[in-house]
């Protein structure tokens, strides 16, 4: 959940998954037999080509003398008084600062520092592996290399969207297409399983053992949210919502439009995988209403989600769809959108304990916890076109 700069960005990358250690949860079988294997995703693609990993450790409350050295041995031709250098603070996982010496920024390089904590949501091998695949399917950008908390990689220009402009037709035709083109990579031959699932109880099992007793009175009890989990994986895992790579984190400073191009892509891969696809579009979805000043009063109304949904179908099957493949799209997606809004919840309740980014990480999970209960009722209640 982090959100890319809004002047110069990072060019199309996404990927990733994330380890699920810990303590055993009464609410899954599968959840308590991963927890004993050390909780770990499946292994993604082989890595493509060796990156650069370079013992330098950039120091989070001071970036930039971490950031120089790197870039002299990335860029060694720079003179060190030239190199100029761009701090970005729309991240609320990461921190960021772009170098560069023409003043056209043709050749930069972004510096991402790893926040503090976020190994415990991040798997961070795993990432380094589907920046790669993704950047094997020009997905990406390039990866000039890992340091010991952080990575330097290649950035693109474009415009970063705001919830104003995704809810225009002209560009939520094109995020469609978009979304639909990375879900048909492949890493291997065989499809893992969903992250989802083990991501979340990763999650839960770290509020529980390490936060539960300093949560807030706003918060649901951790037996509720234990409760409303089990519910969520028996309800949704009956939805047959295909499998397929997620970036899993579409909001909308993430989505880059370039007007030269005609196109837009997705940046900010941290928590890309496979996942649900219907996850995937209800996450963004739920993302039509912000970060920082959120209002669900914005969430897409029917029309338009039915018109989002014919576009992505369409460009994922190649022809015409018809209205029962997007209605059923339609309910499992905001079915599944019911998940994003707990995911992140507890990925906020998370940040909020460890996180040294300014930003109100614990408004931020009792809003989307609420907004979970309340739509509720009325997503339940929705049913699978004959």
């Amino acid at each position: 959940m982090a959100a890319p700069p809004s002047a110069p960005v990072p060019r199309s990358p996404f990927y990733l998954r994330r380890p699920a250690p810990g303590p055993q949860c009464s609410w899954g079988m599968e959840e308590r037999a991963a927890a004993g294997a050390g909780c770990r995703e499946p292994p993604g693609p082989l890595r493509a080509a060796a990156v650069p990993c370079f013992g330098i450790c950039v120091h989070q409350d001071d970036i930039l003398p971490g950031a120089l050295r790197l870039i002299q041995e990335l860029r060694p031709h720079w003179k060190p008084e030239q190199v100029q250098t761009k701090r970005f603070t729309d991240g609320i996982t990461n921190k960021l600062v772009a170098c560069y010496v023409e003043e056209d920024m043709r050749d930069c390089v972004l510096v991402r520092v790893y926040g503090e904590r976020t190994e415990l949501l991040v798997d961070r091998e795993n990432e380094v592996r589907n920046f790669q695949l993704l950047r094997a399917h020009d997905c990406a950008p390039k990866l000039y290399c890992t340091f010991q908390n952080g990575l330097c990689y290649e950035y693109m220009r474009g415009m970063a969207l705001g919830p104003e402009h995704i809810r225009e037709p002209r560009l939520f035709r094109l995020i469609a297409l978009e979304m639909a083109k990375i879900h048909t990579i492949h890493a291997n031959g065989s499809l893992p399983k969903p992250t989802l699932w083990h991501k979340m109880h990763s999650y839960f099992t770290l509020v529980k053992n390490e936060i539960s007793p300093s949560l807030s009175t706003d918060v649901p009890k951790i037996e509720v949210l234990e409760r409303e989990l089990a519910w969520l994986k028996e309800h949704l895992s009956q939805l047959d919502s295909p499998v397929v790579f997620c970036h899993n984190d579409l909001l909308c400073k993430n989505i880059i439009y370039d007007s030269t191009k005609g196109h837009v892509r997705f940046i900010d891969y941290e928590y890309a995988g496979y996942n649900y696809q219907a996850f995937d579009i209800g996450n963004h979805f739920n993302e039509f209403a912000g970060v920082n000043e959120v209002d669900y009063c914005q969430y897409p109304v029917r029309e338009t989600q039915l018109q989002w949904l014919r576009y992505y179908l369409q460009a994922q099957k190649g022809m015409a769809v018809t209205s029962r493949e997007v209605e059923r799209l339609y309910v499992q997606v905001n079915k599944f959108a019911l998940a994003s809004h707990f995911f992140w919840a507890l990925w906020a309740l998370i940040q909020n304990q460890f996180s040294t980014i300014d930003f109100d990480f614990l408004r931020y999970a009792v809003i989307r916890f609420n907004q979970y209960f309340k739509v509720k009722p009325q997503v339940s209640a929705l049913e699978m076109p004959k």
